[in-house]
Parts: structure tokens; C-alpha cells; sequence
């Protein structure tokens, strides 16, 4: 199985990708990552990361196709990979394409996880954090008994800059301006499936992969 995960922030793209590792015995490839560890190894393309990141530049796309070539050769990934967090636009899943086709590993699907832009915003705005010991609330699904204040240690919490609506905002009309038309990318391609990223963590995922199973 060797899958692209889509979906807006916010979405539980991360949350179904750790139980689909877990029930599939297959790695979760996100290029932040392999970037993060190539940069730490001293590896060539990582050196050249460095040097291009150093300078406050964005990594270009040649670079992270070769992080995940080098990547997706490894062994764990001989029965699949969930690659996360790229492609981020139709050029670089032109540019995948044709390296996983080349490398004879084609995606079988691109996995979309839809969610309405209303439940985003509450998923996203309404995230707290403990001060004192960083536990995860949030105001409108899981808030803490006593508002303002940790269950755990009685810290303060607070909502990180990044959690405030007008930059929640922001980053989803980033998403929907460069992310989103790659739905239409692997729809045309034949390989897209979604699901609605709506109910419980478990629901989704039986949802998940009844889809992927072709069920």
C-alpha cells in the first residue's frame, strides 16, 4: 500500500496515519522529518539543506525528492509507505510521480480526509495548552473541568499564537490556494479516495480502511 495523505490542518491526518502504521506495519514518510535527520546525519543532500536553510531559503523541491528516493529504498518501505506533508502542489506530485514510476513503486491512492471548514476552525481555535506541563485541551470537545485551568497540575492554559482564528484563517486559505488542487490532480489520475474525517478517531478509521480495502 503505498499512499499520499490529504487534508486540510486540522483534519486528523496525523491521528489516522499513526493507526494505519500500526495495523499495516507500513512507515509514515513525512519530509519534515527525513529533512530533520538528513540535515542531523550529515548526509550530501543534507549538507546542501543546511546551506540553502541556513541562508533563510526554502528547501527546493529537486532536494526533497531526493530525501524521499533515498527514503522510500530503504527496506520498511518494500510493502508500502504513507507519505504525509507531500506533495504540497500539482508540480511536486508531477515530480513524485515520476520518481516513484521510475523507482517501479506507483501510488496506489491519495487519500483525501475531508472535514467542514466550520468544525476546522473549532478543532483549531479552540486548542488550549498547560503552561506548566503542555497537556492538549480543547474548548468546545475535550475542555478542562475548571475553564482556564490543567486538570493534571492546575497550570494556566493559554492559546498558542498559531491556534488564533486569524491566522487558523490564514493557513486554510493557503491550504485551499495550493494544497487542494491536487484532489483534482489524483481524481483525474484515478487514484483518489475520501473519507469524511467527521465521529470518533476509531469510526473514521474503520471508514479508512473499508476504503482502502475496496469494501
Amino acid at each position: 500500500m503505498r499512499l499520499v495523505l490529504l487534508g486540510a490542518p486540522g483534519a486528523g491526518k496525523g491521528t489516522q496515519a499513526k493507526k494505519l502504521i500500526e495495523k499495516y506495519g507500513i512507515p509514515q514518510i513525512s519530509t519534515g522529518d527525513i529533512l530533520r535527520k538528513a540535515v542531523a546525519d550529515g548526509t550530501p543532500l543534507g549538507k546542501e539543506a543546511k546551506g540553502i536553510m541556513d541562508k533563510g531559503e526554502l528547501v527546493p523541491d529537486k532536494i526533497v525528492l531526493g530525501l524521499v528516493e533515498e527514503r522510500v529504498k530503504q527496506a520498511d518501505c518494500k510493502k508500502g509507505f504513507i507519505l504525509d506533508g507531500f506533495p504540497r502542489n500539482t508540480a511536486q506530485a508531477e515530480a513524485l510521480d515520476k520518481l516513484l514510476n521510475d523507482l517501479q513503486m506507483p501510488l496506489d491512492s491519495a487519500l483525501s480526509v475531508d472535514v467542514p471548514k466550520e468544525d476546522l476552525m473549532k478543532r483549531l481555535t479552540g486548542r488550549r495548552t498547560c503552561k506548566k506541563c503542555q497537556q492538549m485541551y480543547n474548548v468546545y470537545y475535550s475542555p478542562p473541568k475548571k475553564d482556564g485551568i490543567c486538570d493534571k497540575c492546575s497550570g494556566e492554559l493559554f492559546q498558542r499564537d498559531d491556534d488564533k482564528e486569524e491566522t487558523i484563517k490564514k493557513r486554510l486559505d493557503v491550504y485551499d490556494a495550493k494544497t487542494a488542487p491536487l484532489i483534482d490532480y489524483y481524481k483525474n489520475k484515478g487514484i483518489l479516495k475520501s473519507v469524511m474525517g467527521t465521529g470518533s478517531i476509531d469510526e473514521i478509521f474503520n471508514k479508512v480502511c473499508n476504503i482502502l480495502e475496496g469494501k
